[in-house]
C-alpha cells in the first residue's frame, strides 16, 4: 500500500467548525451551559495547536527526562480533570485518583512498551507519548464515570459494596461498548490513521488489538483501585 494521507489546509479545517458552532448555538437556544462547550472547543484548539508545535521537538529528543516530565504532566492533569463532574471538592479526592492513575496507567504502559513493543530506547518519545496519551485519556474517563456514579450512589444511601459494584460496572460501559463495536461499527483512531498512512490493514489490526486491550485493562484497574482506596471514607462527605 502507498501513503494516501493529505495535508489539511487551515482554510479547509475551518469548515468543520461550522457544525460545531451549530451545536453550541443549540446549547444556547435551549438554555443550556453553552459557555462550557465554547470553552472546551477553544481550549481544545489551543492545546492541540500548541502541542502540535512542540511535539516535533519532543519526538526528536534523546533525553529520557523530558519524556518523564511530559508523562508526569499528563498524569497530573488527567487526574484533576477526572473529578470534573464529581460534586465533592476535587482536592478531597485528588490523591486517590492520582494513585489510581499511576497504578493503572503506568503498569499497562510498561506492559505495552517493554513487553509487547520492546522499545529501544525504553523512552522512545514518538511511541511512548502517543500511547501514554491514549491510556491516560481513556483511564481518566473511566475514573470519572466511577467517581461520579459512586458519589451518586452514596448520596442515595447505598452501602459501600453496592455503590462500588455499580460504579465499577458503569466505568466499564464505554470500553465494553467499544470492544463490541470495533471492526463492525467503528474503525478506531490508531487503525484508521495507520490505514490512511498506507500501513497494511492486518498490521494495523494488530496494533489496534493492543490498544483496545491496554485501554480496557488500564481503565478497569485504575477504576478498581480508586473504588478500593475510597472505602475508608465511604461515609465521609455524604
Amino acid at each position: 500500500m502507498t501513503s494516501t494521507i493529505n495535508t489539511i489546509e487551515i482554510s479547509s479545517l475551518m469548515i468543520i467548525l461550522i457544525p460545531v458552532a451549530f451545536v453550541i448555538w443549540l446549547q444556547y437556544k435551549w438554555s443550556l451551559d453553552y459557555k462550557e462547550g465554547l470553552y472546551a472547543i477553544s481550549r481544545m484548539l489551543g492545546q492541540l495547536l500548541i502541542i502540535g508545535y512542540f511535539l516535533g521537538t519532543i519526538f526528536n529528543t534523546d533525553n529520557s527526562w523530558i519524556v518523564v516530565l511530559v508523562l508526569t504532566v499528563m498524569v497530573l492533569v488527567s487526574s484533576w480533570i477526572a473529578l470534573r463532574t464529581v460534586k465533592i471538592k476535587r482536592t478531597t479526592l485528588y490523591i486517590y485518583v492520582l494513585i489510581s492513575m499511576l497504578i493503572g496507567c503506568l503498569s499497562i504502559l510498561v506492559f505495552v512498551t517493554q513487553g509487547v513493543l520492546q522499545l529501544t530506547p525504553w523512552y522512545q518519545p514518538q511511541t511512548m507519548i502517543p500511547l501514554a496519551s491514549m491510556i491516560f485519556s481513556n483511564t481518566m474517563n473511566s475514573i470519572s464515570l466511577a467517581a461520579e456514579r459512586y458519589d451518586d450512589e452514596m448520596i442515595n444511601n447505598k452501602n459501600y459494596e453496592d455503590a462500588r459494584n455499580i460504579a465499577f460496572r458503569t466505568s466499564l460501559i464505554p470500553m465494553i461498548n467499544s470492544l463490541f463495536a470495533v471492526g463492525l461499527v467503528s474503525l478506531p483512531g490508531m487503525m484508521t490513521g495507520q490505514i490512511l498512512s498506507g500501513v497494511d490493514p492486518l498490521i494495523a489490526a494488530r496494533y489496534q488489538i493492543m490498544v483496545m486491550a491496554m485501554i480496557f485493562a488500564s481503565g478497569g484497574i485504575a477504576s478498581a483501585v480508586y473504588l478500593v482506596l475510597i472505602k475508608p471514607n465511604s461515609k465521609l462527605k455524604y
